[in-house]
């Protein structure tokens, strides 16, 4: 039993220290903050491009974001055994499942950025109305109304796995409720907005997840 025990453990150091496979360290916890790195990193270039806005909730909008990603960011990082409950784990010490974890995060990631795209200018950190906004319905927008937060909630979901602690997941559950009021504060402006069209995009799309016909 101790021997079996001692194997676990080593094991699951792998995850968290790497294994070097041809000169590089390679494990799904440093793979996971890759993903993350390269999604701020594109939306900080990104957000340079955006247009001007015309109709928002302003600037305090933009710090209860701030505040609910630092948040967020704390509990999945929370490691300090004294937290007791919180670093209990929802998931069992796993390697296939962190590497499943980090895949699901980079799928989400990409998701994101794709969305990201195909909304080009018309993005905005806050609930908001950009110049001469316009309705998007390409790409993801044609089966999903707000599919950078389905990538987001996707990537938060694989992250919250591979890590497997309560904090983690209470991160998610953070996160997730956050973007669903958002999303609906934003859904209240598009349809004061766009009025039938965007009565008509709701009739074909999914809030989160996709609708087909």
């Amino acid at each position: 039993m101790g021997s079996e025990i001692r194997i676990e453990r080593w094991r699951f150091a792998r995850l968290e220290s790497g294994e070097k496979k041809g000169g590089m360290n390679i494990n799904p916890l440093g793979a996971i903050k890759a993903a993350w790195i390269v999604f701020f990193a594109f939306w900080i270039v990104w957000s340079f491009g955006a247009k001007r806005i015309a109709k928002g909730e302003g600037s305090a909008g933009v710090a209860r974001r701030v505040l609910t990603v630092a948040v967020a960011w704390i509990l999945l990082n929370a490691d300090d055994a004294r937290l007791g409950v919180f670093t209990a784990r929802f998931l069992p010490r796993s390697l296939w499942v962190a590497w499943l974890g980090a895949a699901v995060t980079f799928v989400g990631v990409l998701f994101a950025i794709w969305a990201r795209i195909h909304l080009g200018r018309y993005w905005s950190a806050t609930v908001a109305l950009k110049n001469e906004h316009k309705l998007i319905q390409s790409g993801p927008y044609a089966r999903i109304r707000h599919p950078i937060y389905t990538g987001i909630i996707v990537a938060i979901a694989g992250s919250a796995a591979a890590i497997g602690t309560n904090a983690a997941l209470l991160a998610l559950g953070i996160i997730g409720m956050s973007l669903w009021f958002k999303a609906r504060k934003e859904e209240v402006l598009l349809a004061g907005e766009f009025g039938s069209a965007f009565e008509e995009h709701r009739r074909h799309t999914g809030f989160f997840l996709p609708r087909f016909p």
